[in-house]
């Protein structure tokens, strides 16, 4: 089912993005719920139109999503965790730390934006998908650390 996105769903896609889902999903929730529509041909030209008018400020926010990214850049990111006896982690290392951290070093993300794999469950090197607007995302490297006691 091919549905036209109201608003950003988390693991499907930000507003105005044209998303293909099962049906069920597709009718008991997103349309339910106010989050998408049908994406029909007329529905599919309004959007269109509505795109092509709103494009300085997909300007403006791609260029803001572009600063970020240069700061992104510089960012030596360690994440530490609590460790059990080798490389093990306490509990797991998940995209809500990781926007904790990134809020610590000055960088606002919601913790949606930001797509691992999966969780993380040992120390170690790893890179997370970070989607700040429908045509810029980055890969961010970090490190995770045992937690000095």
């Amino acid at each position: 089912m091919e549905l036209i996105l109201k608003e950003d769903v988390e693991n499907l896609g930000f507003k105005d993005d044209i998303v293909n889902v099962k049906n069920g999903y597709g009718r008991n929730f997103l349309i339910p719920q106010g989050l998408a529509t049908l994406a029909t041909e007329s529905n599919k030209k309004v959007l269109q139109e509505k795109i092509k008018q709103s494009q300085n400020k997909q300007k403006k926010a791609i260029e803001e999503a572009n600063k970020i990214v240069k700061k992104l850049e510089k960012l030596n990111l360690k994440i530490s965790a609590k460790s059990l006896e080798g490389d093990k982690l306490f509990g797991s290392v998940t995209s809500a730390e990781i926007s904790k951290e990134l809020a610590e070093n000055g960088l606002e993300i919601e913790k949606k934006y930001i797509q691992l794999s999966s969780n993380i469950k040992k120390v170690g090197s790893f890179s997370a998908s970070i989607r700040l607007h429908r045509e810029v995302s980055f890969d961010l490297s970090f490190e995770v650390v045992k937690e000095e006691k």
